[in-house]
């Protein structure tokens, strides 16, 4: 099989991904069964963003065509160690895999383990030669590469056991966001998505954000509001009222809009249903302020173009594109090479 016959197995998944599948609603229901934060709408979400920034043919193409693409003379097996924090999280280093010609031997997570194998069911379905390119197993082993996601406790395991192969273990990382004080309620509004969807979970939803001196919060209290549904989600509302009991009991000055409580903290990961925020008095001692803890941060959500790092629009932190690898590692180059 071919990089244009790769190609053009992915284009018919996500062809196949924006129409009405009722056995794909029925392994979502199953999914949420398994794991009440993989709400109907956020799996929707997910296939949604997966099938229109990872699998449309053009974007394909465009993205194969920077690297240089070879047929392996012998297919490498890259275990793949997915992550459960959101949705599909690791379909993108599946794909990655695929088109350089590799096999995927994949470890899935107990947290979501329908959504991908049902998806490759896909696509051995458009052409059964494709199988061969993916093994799902309970553990790993006979690899000759590895692509392991985790927090950073486990990342400390999988350094130790897969430290004898080539690669890439990712860490707990987070978006942050930098406002100047002179967003629009829209730019706000939008904020809100890059802070609430998947309930925060994803490693690109903003848990911090720098504002300066004299912040007036009123406005952005009253945006982040309009997201006021995400309580009625049982774990949320349990995280949100026990986050509200521990400050109170700690006698920490916070901001609570009835779904999300603001607190001032240094720290860049923030616990579920909270934002951190902290201070800057001018831009300039700011950028090396984030620069220090750039090995936290997966993105930067902002208006203002910061010197050293790539920023996002509002609202844009959970729709990455093909070549928005996580951890600023390029994955494919990382495979190809």
């Amino acid at each position: 099989m071919n990089l244009k016959e790769r190609i053009n197995i992915l284009t018919k998944l996500g062809q196949h991904l924006l129409n009405k599948d009722e056995y794909l609603e029925a392994v979502m229901h199953r999914t949420k069964y398994n794991n009440a934060w993989f709400t109907i709408e956020n799996q929707e979400r997910a296939i949604k963003a997966i099938a229109d920034h990872y699998l449309q043919k053009d974007k394909l193409e465009k993205w194969a065509g920077k690297y240089i693409l070879k047929e392996p003379k012998k297919r490498k097996r890259v275990g793949l160690v997915m992550a459960g924090n959101i949705p599909l999280v690791g379909f993108h280093d599946l794909i990655c895999v695929f088109i350089s010609g590799h096999i995927s031997k994949i470890k899935l997570s107990e947290k979501d383990k329908y959504l991908l194998p049902y998806l490759i069911k896909l696509i051995t379905k458009y052409d059964a030669g494709a199988a061969q390119y993916f093994e799902i197993t309970e553990r790993l082993k006979d690899f000759d590469a590895v692509i392991a996601t985790g927090s950073n406790n486990s990342a400390r395991y999988f350094e130790t056991y897969f430290g004898k192969v080539p690669n890439i273990i990712r860490k707990n990382r987070n978006a942050v966001a930098v406002l100047n004080g002179k967003e629009t309620p829209d730019d706000l509004h939008l904020l809100g998505k890059d802070v609430f969807r998947y309930f925060g979970l994803g490693c690109r939803n903003v848990s911090k954000i720098y504002i300066p001196e004299g912040y007036d919060f009123q406005l952005l209290l009253e945006r982040l509001h309009e997201y006021k549904e995400i309580v009625m989600h049982h774990k949320y509302k349990n995280n949100f009222d026990y986050n509200i009991a521990l400050f109170m009991m700690n006698r920490t000055v916070y901001w609570n809009n009835g779904c999300i409580v603001l607190v001032e903290n240094k720290s860049i990961a923030s616990r579920i249903a909270t934002l951190h925020f902290e201070y800057y008095k001018n831009i300039e001692t700011l950028v090396p302020q984030i620069k220090e803890k750039e090995n936290e941060i997966q993105c930067v959500v902002s208006n203002m173009q910061l010197n050293g790092f790539k920023t996002l629009p509002f609202g844009k932190a959970q729709e990455p594109e093909l070549d928005d690898y996580a951890d600023g590692v390029d994955t494919m180059e990382w495979l190809v090479n």
